[in-house]
């Protein structure tokens, strides 16, 4: 039976259910946006050296290379619906962990490790570690579960929803310590202490992850693998999907991430311009590429460029940002400097309910679209001018 027969054999959802598969990635993405944009800021709270941050940054892409293909692996042979069934264990368990770590990151300066010492970096690097793998565990589920229930006719809309309640999340976490400071909340400590505003943001950030991915595991019902063949046009005993090749794909672009950071982080300060430009113009390449690619395995090329400009996107601008401002008000402005990054997501992902429809739902002239906007970007780093504050 050919893919499209496959497709075809699954039920429209109702738009609610559609938004419970999706609800608990608002949670997720909160998580992940806290992490990456206040991690500079509870390393160098803990003593670590600015200029050896970018070390620090290569644990997220690590964490995805192992994580999300194994779960996609793992959750394709599991049934078990005491815990939710196919997915939503793997969200339950993640969820609950990412929940630990986040309430326990930002109180690490409060052990009594000591300022600077090695004791305290490494506990933090460990917790953001165990960060990385829990909130992969709970993210993979939602991109598994619209593959599972999602028909074609109502893909596009799920998936738009899905990068409407991500980015909403990243704007949320960008925006609460800066909100919490003008709310009155300490944005400063004493030596070795994260502020309160980073702290309180956090908790925050747990509460919402545990009670949307909570709404998603109790109202969403996964197919029992019976149904789920049915539906997918294949036997029982082959209950596995496409979606392996795109975990294998993940990997590849994961461990290029990898590999590139530590290129960059060898790239002195008057060369950053050039590293983020080259990054970026090889990563629209890959974007690109992928409209004309029709073998799977060649686009394993593809996808190591766009791992070069991942790594250096989340590289070079918080490098640049952070090199341009003293430590006055350092958390303040990094967050504002997140929430410009969200609005571009925002008009992307309002975008793409235009867009997907008018490119016939073609993901590969998406990816076109893609790969466009990175070539603008990279013309764009022309026009940045650093500067350095001591």
């Amino acid at each position: 039976m050919d893919e499209n027969n496959k497709v075809s054999g699954l039920p429209e959802l109702t738009k609610s259910v559609i938004w419970m598969i999706n609800f608990g990635y608002l949670g997720i993405q909160i998580a992940f946006t806290l992490e990456t944009s206040q991690m500079s800021r509870i390393f160098q709270t803990l003593g670590a050296d600015p200029t050896k941050l970018g070390w620090f940054f290569i644990l997220p892409p690590l964490a995805g290379l192992v994580v999300q293909p194994a779960i996609g692996s793992f959750s394709d042979r599991t049934w078990a619906p005491k815990l939710g069934g196919r997915r939503l264990p793997y969200l339950l368990i993640g969820m609950i962990f990412a929940v630990i770590m986040m309430l326990f990151l930002p109180n690490i300066g409060s052990l009594g490790l000591g300022y600077g010492s090695i004791e305290a970096l490494v506990f933090g690097a460990i917790a953001i570690a165990i960060l990385d793998v829990a909130a992969n565990m709970a993210m993979q589920p939602f991109k598994m579960m619209i593959g599972d229930m999602v028909n074609d006719e109502q893909k596009s809309y799920a998936y738009g929803i899905q990068s409407m309640l991500s980015n909403s999340g990243a704007v949320i976490a960008a925006f609460f310590p800066f909100l919490l400071t003008v709310l009155g909340v300490a944005n400063t400590a004493k030596k070795g202490v994260v502020p309160q505003s980073v702290v309180i943001s956090f908790y925050v950030g747990a509460t919402i992850l545990v009670i949307t991915s909570l709404l998603t595991v109790t109202k969403v019902h996964e197919y029992d693998p019976k149904t789920y063949a049915r539906y997918h046009g294949i036997k029982e005993e082959d209950n596995k999907e496409g979606g392996n090749w795109f975990g294998v794909l993940t990997a590849v672009q994961s461990i290029a991430a990898v590999i590139w950071s530590y290129v960059l982080a060898k790239v002195p300060n008057d060369h950053h311009k050039v590293g983020y430009g080259i990054s970026l113009l090889l990563g629209a390449i890959g974007y690109g590429s992928i409209f004309f690619i029709h073998s799977q395995n060649i686009l394993i090329v593809s996808f190591i460029l766009i791992g070069i400009s991942w790594a250096a996107m989340n590289t070079y601008p918080l490098t640049m940002v952070s090199n341009a401002l003293s430590g006055k008000h350092m958390g303040t402005y990094l967050g504002l400097f997140n929430c410009s990054i969200c609005l571009p997501q925002i008009i992307a992902s309002l975008l793409s309910f235009i867009l997907f429809p008018l490119m016939k739902y073609s993901m590969p002239a998406m990816m076109l679209t893609a790969g466009i906007s990175g070539v603008l970007a990279a013309v764009c780093v022309l026009f940045i001018k650093e500067t350095y504050k001591n």
